[in-house]
């Protein structure tokens, strides 16, 4: 992007957030302020428009609501929404407590409803403009020993980001690569090995191309290391985040607190969904399914059965598919809102999970992952999540390497900060449908088949020993 065009989407997102922080400063002014501060109250105005703007730039930050070029309109307004509605009813309790008590919610509710319309008109607006303005960048990708069809499929949604004009194996470069890399101004280098991509790395760099590389289990393992200048020899040191006494402490009491709030908090719902499941074929309420966690130790997951009894035949692992006909009614509602998954609160009272981690994975599954990628096992170094790297930024269907190396990248760089973070992404990746779409049907028969060879290989090894 050049400096024009960076210098009009930085002022649509001046605009925007000056407009959102106007409107909540207006209802300060003539209506809250007024009644929470009587003295002071010009210092009082300041302090809280100061708190309302770091809070919403954070969250709007956080939530990618100020991305107009690279999301849709309606995930670009979803996400300003999640921003500024979580930053007002921030601020309201704020208020509440400055005040005393309780203070009328109507003057914000009138606010909110303006400040959604502020955003849809913008994210209208400010998409035509980006779209006008913001060519997609000619792109050359080089990819290395796997198949890059399913990659250029993905790329198809960013038609606006990336114009792919060329697509070239590693091996098939020849020696005037650089006239090659110089006709484009994107390059994505998929799949290809560190050592191979250094050079091409290092040219595109030194012409200010824009640069994207598919990361290797090696590349996210180094995010683990931090500097240590115990030398004038720079040196890297492994920071083992995922065993300091202090985080793992922390995290534990964070669960336990946090699962006791939502358990008392959606016991309503809980009590609905168990009435509506037995109602309908009067079948079990739960449904319990081995799962590893942390070091490989197995637990049995709890969640509200969405299937009908019996949904996997002979005990074998059958994945869900897009409108599979074993889903019951309740079951595609409870799925589709993400309630099937609210028990799980037990594990994590229990021990067997925390609220972040990545998901813990069929016993099956580990094992058969495992035998394809020996690096699926690095996720066992944590205990399995709620919620996780892969759910957040990546889908139900996303591929075992894909989701192996989100979550690595979650494992290698672990922290409370960003433990709160995912927490409140997850807020919004639950109301985003792509994200729950199940296995395609080519893909679980592949893993049925896959699952289907492992245990007869083992019965023949078994046979023969006999």
């Amino acid at each position: 992007m050049n400096e024009k065009k960076f210098k009009a989407v930085l002022a649509l997102k001046i605009f925007i957030a000056l407009l959102e922080v106007g409107l909540f400063g207006w209802v300060l002014g003539n209506d809250y302020g007024p009644m929470v501060f009587e003295e002071e109250r010009w210092l009082g105005y300041l302090v809280t428009t100061i708190l309302y703007i770091i809070v919403y730039i954070s969250l709007g930050k956080l939530f990618r609501a100020f991305k107009i070029a690279d999301y849709s309109i309606s995930e670009t307004i979803f996400s300003q929404v999640l921003a500024f509605g979580l930053t007002d009813l921030l601020l309201f309790v704020e208020l509440c407590l400055v005040h005393g008590g309780y203070i009328t919610l109507v003057p914000g509710i009138v606010t909110a409803l303006e400040q959604f319309a502020a955003a849809f008109l913008w994210a209208l607006i400010a998409k035509r403009i980006t779209i006008v303005m913001i060519r997609p960048e000619k792109t050359l990708i080089i990819y290395g020993d796997q198949e890059v069809d399913d990659f250029l499929v993905k790329l198809e949604k960013l038609a606006h980001i990336f114009d792919v004009q060329r697509v070239i194996a590693w091996r098939e470069l020849g020696a005037d690569w650089r006239r090659l890399v110089d006709g484009y101004q994107a390059v994505i280098l998929y799949e290809v090995s560190m050592e191979k991509r250094s050079a091409v790395i290092h040219y595109c760099m030194q012409k200010q191309k824009s640069l994207y590389v598919t990361p290797q289990i090696n590349d996210i393992i180094m995010q683990g290391f931090g500097a240590r200048h115990l030398i004038d020899t720079p040196m890297l040191k492994y920071e083992y985040h995922s065993e300091r006494f202090g985080y793992l402490l922390f995290k534990r009491l964070s669960d336990i607190l946090v699962s006791l709030f939502v358990l008392i908090l959606t016991s309503p719902i809980l009590a609905a969904v168990a009435i509506a499941i037995k109602a309908e074929d009067h079948g079990p309420v739960f449904y319990k399914q081995k799962r590893c966690t942390k070091n490989g130790k197995v637990f049995e997951i709890i969640k509200f059965r969405s299937m009908i009894v019996n949904a996997e035949k002979e005990g074998r692992s059958v994945p869900a598919t897009k409108g599979d006909p074993r889903i019951t009614k309740v079951g595609r509602i409870i799925r589709m809102t993400r309630v099937d998954e609210l028990p799980q609160i037990i594990n994590v009272l229990k021990g067997d999970m925390s609220l972040v981690g990545p998901r813990p994975e069929r016993v099956e599954h580990v094992e058969e992952y495992t035998r394809q990628i020996p690096e699926f096992a690095y996720r066992l170094r944590v205990k399995g999540g709620l919620t996780g790297y892969a759910q957040i930024y990546g889908k139900y269907n996303t591929s075992p390497y894909d989701k192996l190396r989100l979550d690595l990248q979650y494992i290698e760089k672990q922290s409370a900060l960003l433990d709160f973070k995912l927490l409140l992404l997850t807020i919004k990746i639950m109301f985003v449908p792509e994200s729950s779409e199940g296995f395609s049907q080519e893909q679980s028969e592949h893993i049925s088949r896959e699952a289907k060879k492992a245990e007869e290989i083992l019965k023949e090894e078994s046979e023969r020993k006999q």
